[in-house]
């Protein structure tokens, strides 16, 4: 070989380095500033969620997991809306066009203490062989929604149950042998909506705390831990009645009917839901009992019906809320009449899921107008929560409080 090939063969050879050399500063180039200028990827779910790992029991007794406030977390959400393929058209926020994904990358800090990150492992272990079930309207109905995604990420539940409205519904983990389920329930109690004589909703309703609604009634001998809530459809025009007698009306304003404090219907409704659950003789005799009180709506600057919206994007401080809020009376309220059960209870358990103050300060983790509802185009929903979303956080208070309990 003459001196002038070897030279073109060295040359040749120290060009592709120098090419490869090129390429390789690239990639290290592109991968630091995907790092530091792109840290949160909501799109791949976190890869350790199946490791069981010690956590520390938390004693309540120390730890108020109500008192507390959100900081940043930029590990996200457990699950995403392509993980997860339960989640319902109306809480999927991402696909109804929702730009913005701050609102999953915080974290609750109870006072004084850590709150353990939820295990989906841990959690299946923890109720095997048992049926949870969540009594009360859609905002219990999103807690299921949001607990089944999380739970999903460890087994695939098997949808054995949907009634013919789509609010009655029943899944089943068979590697636990663990039954996760919904009763609807408007009121918790049996009540019904006046209508006109065309048969049209007069938005006027009667309720009986005499007498439990039919439905989680018929299903709760079958339950091993149940989640009783509900709020929402309280804040309407409604008579409150004692079998024959009627007791008063709340929001009527009428001349010659007594006014019923909100507060107060809510005391009556939460005693006859919670005396029902002790008096039970047909159910188990370890029953858990749950009380979630009152999630917070958001709405601003006008109601659900009149253009109001909920269209922050960050956690409020604790400063920032209204110690006076309504929802903090209605939860001590709610509270209240567990805690007077509870004296009375020699084998049910009975315990508190305190998410009002925790939800107060997330007025950015609702749908808005990024819920695709056909029937009520251009209403926002400032009332449930984004999948995934701060509603996620009940699921870790929940396995934190069955940790005591079971």
């Amino acid at each position: 070989m003459n001196s002038s090939s070897l030279l073109q063969k060295i040359s040749k050879k120290m060009t592709n380095i120098r090419r490869l050399t090129l390429y390789l500063l690239f990639c290290i180039t592109l991968s630091f500033i995907t790092f530091f200028l792109f840290p949160r990827n909501f799109f791949n779910p976190i890869s350790n969620h199946n490791v069981l790992y010690l956590e520390p029991q938390l004693n309540l007794k120390d730890c108020d997991l109500s008192q507390g406030h959100w900081i940043p977390d930029e590990r996200g959400s457990l699950y995403t809306n392509s993980t997860c393929t339960t989640i319902p058209d109306s809480k999927n926020c991402f696909k109804h066009g929702r730009q913005n994904t701050d609102f999953i990358f915080w974290r609750w800090k109870p006072k004084g203490c850590d709150l353990p990150r939820f295990n989906p492992k841990a959690f299946l272990n923890l109720v095997r062989g048992k049926k949870m079930n969540f009594i009360g309207d859609s905002v219990a109905r999103n807690h299921m929604e949001s607990l089944l995604c999380l739970l999903s990420m460890e087994e695939t539940p098997k949808d054995i149950y949907k009634d013919g409205e789509d609010r009655n519904r029943i899944w089943y983990f068979p590697d636990h042998d663990f039954t996760l389920s919904t009763s609807w329930s408007k009121f918790l109690v049996a009540g019904f909506e006046r209508t006109h004589a065309n048969k049209t909703g007069t938005g006027v309703y009667d309720i009986d705390i005499n007498k439990i609604d039919d439905q989680w009634a018929k299903d709760l001998p079958n339950t091993d831990i149940a989640i009783v809530s509900a709020g929402h459809w309280l804040f309407r025009p409604i008579y409150i009645h004692r079998g024959n007698e009627t007791l008063g009306c709340i929001f009527c304003y009428l001349p010659n009917t007594t006014q019923i404090s909100l507060k107060e219907g809510f005391k009556l409704v939460f005693s006859a839901a919670f005396r029902h659950i002790n008096a039970c003789h047909s159910c188990k005799s370890n029953l858990v009992t749950v009380l979630r009180t009152l999630s917070p709506s958001h709405f601003e600057n006008g109601t659900w019906n009149t253009g109001g919206a909920c269209g922050r994007t960050i956690p409020f401080s604790v400063n920032e809320i209204n110690p006076q809020n309504r929802g903090l009376e209605i939860k001590t309220s709610q509270i209240e009449e567990l805690e007077e059960i509870k004296r009375d209870s020699l084998k049910k358990k009975f315990a508190v899921l305190d998410v009002t103050r925790t939800m107060l300060m997330r007025p950015d983790g609702h749908p808005n107008s990024y819920w695709g509802n056909k029937w009520m185009k251009g209403f926002n929903n400032c009332t449930h929560w984004c999948l995934p979303g701060p509603i996620d956080t009940w699921s870790e208070f929940l396995m934190v409080l069955l940790k005591q309990l079971m």
